[in-house]
């Protein structure tokens, strides 16, 4: 049996300020230790075999700190790196809304369907993420704890439910927050 702890990163400045991150390397904000701190304490109980993470500062920081507690070692999975919003990156939300009008309607409604300018789609996130999950189960008979983000944490907990990305916007994992799934027989 196999136990999948989906964790995301603790809070950045640009998550408060919501500027589209993704392979921007923003460092985690004083309420982000925090959350990672109180994240920490939450896992604090469980038997963790391994810890994987994005290559970002925010999901690496939020990572070793769990892995501190637990003397391990994080692996770094690439596979788990944020979504490239490509053009997107590093602009303001509003600024966003304004300037790509019809493509952030359609983010908005059809994220499935999108691939951003000069970035990727939700499908492309789901086969690399997922990718990272199968190495995992494949690996470990016990329970893993991955250190991601926002879109990859959502698109793999679509996956993981046998939904497709269509289904995007309606799950919701909050900075610092969990989701658990476990794998029997493979």
């Amino acid at each position: 049996m196999t136990e999948i702890i989906l964790a995301r990163h603790g809070e950045t400045e640009w998550n408060v300020e919501e500027v589209f991150r993704g392979r921007i390397d923003v460092e985690l904000n004083e309420t982000g230790i925090k959350q990672a701190e109180l994240l920490t304490e939450y896992l604090s109980d469980l038997k963790i075999d391994a810890i994987y993470s994005s290559p970002l500062k925010r999901a690496r920081k939020t990572a070793e700190m769990i892995a501190g507690y637990h003397k391990l070692n994080v692996e770094i999975a690439p596979g788990l790196i944020d979504f490239d919003y490509g053009k997107w990156q590093g602009l303001p939300h509003q600024e966003v809304k304004d300037k790509y009008k019809e493509l952030y309607a359609e983010w908005i409604n059809s994220p499935d369907k999108v691939k951003m300018p000069a970035g990727e789609s939700l499908d492309d996130v789901r086969k690399r993420a997922i990718g990272v999950v199968d190495k995992v189960i494949a690996k470990y008979d016990g329970t893993v704890v991955l250190v991601s983000h926002r879109v990859v944490n959502k698109v793999l907990i679509c996956a993981l439910l046998g939904l497709d990305n269509s289904h995007f916007w309606h799950i919701k994992q909050d900075t610092g927050g969990i989701s658990t799934f476990t794998y029997e027989n493979g």
